[in-house]
């Protein structure tokens, strides 16, 4: 079997559940450490030709993070591409299953069942908190509907002010996320790197935390860990 991942949470489950069965994955796939496969370019802009020069039996990918003219020019050269949706934790779960099974996978790995776990066995939030959660700066992005990383908040007890607005990802001025209020500002290190540095002086008097944005928007072996360690940031921010 051979598999290119155009997903960097992905490659990572596959990487740790089935050694050896990648031969390829995008530049932005450094999960796990010192992966030795033929890099293929970005998500939103992989090599095809260098994607078909490797002969893969399966190319996996994503609805949000990869786009369909790339996935599309592999189907037309007779690559076979398996295609995820994301948008809640009990889908990702699904889908890294699915995932799996279509790479070859027979043994359920025990990091998906401790991840089912992690997430199943969540006690409920002591209270409940508000959040504006910027992913992007230049412009200002925050998440809006429909989110895997907004579900994941919400089920730690965080729910982001624009979960209902009609943007999964709306570009928000400034000074509308500072009045809204929040009680936290989210501010993940992906795909915009925000930093102690970089982030938290626009929004002064508002408590920040600082999180994990491979915790917060991956799906895969992170999932196992990502209540406690997300938790932990979120608790940070109050103290």
């Amino acid at each position: 079997m051979r598999v290119v991942s155009l997903v960097p949470s992905l490659t990572e489950a596959v990487a740790v559940s089935a050694p050896g069965v990648l031969v390829g994955a995008t530049d932005w796939c450094g999960h796990p450490a010192g992966l030795d496969v033929t890099r293929v370019g970005g998500t939103k802009n992989p090599k095809a030709d260098r994607v078909i020069d490797l002969a893969p039996d399966l190319v996996i990918a994503n609805e949000e993070e990869n786009r369909e003219p790339d996935l599309a020019a592999l189907r037309a050269a007779g690559v076979e591409v398996l295609v995820t949706e994301v948008r809640d934790v009990p889908q990702a779960l699904r889908e890294l299953a699915r995932v799996l099974a279509a790479c070859g996978v027979t043994a359920r790995p025990r990091w998906l069942d401790e991840a089912e776990q992690a997430w199943s066995s969540l006690p409920p939030p002591q209270r409940r908190t508000t959040a504006v959660v910027p992913i992007w700066r230049r412009p200002w992005m925050v998440l809006g509907r429909d989110t895997f990383a907004g579900d994941v908040l919400a089920r730690l007890g965080v729910d982001h002010l624009y979960a209902t607005h009609e943007d999964r990802y709306p570009r928000v001025p400034l000074d509308d996320l500072r009045a809204a209020a929040p009680d936290v500002v989210v501010l993940p290190d992906e795909p915009y790197r925000f930093t102690a540095d970089d982030g938290p002086e626009a929004f002064p008097g508002l408590p920040c935390a600082l999180v994990s944005g491979r915790h917060l928007t991956w799906y895969g072996p992170s999932l196992a860990e990502a209540p406690r360690v997300l938790a932990e940031a979120l608790r940070a921010a109050h103290r």
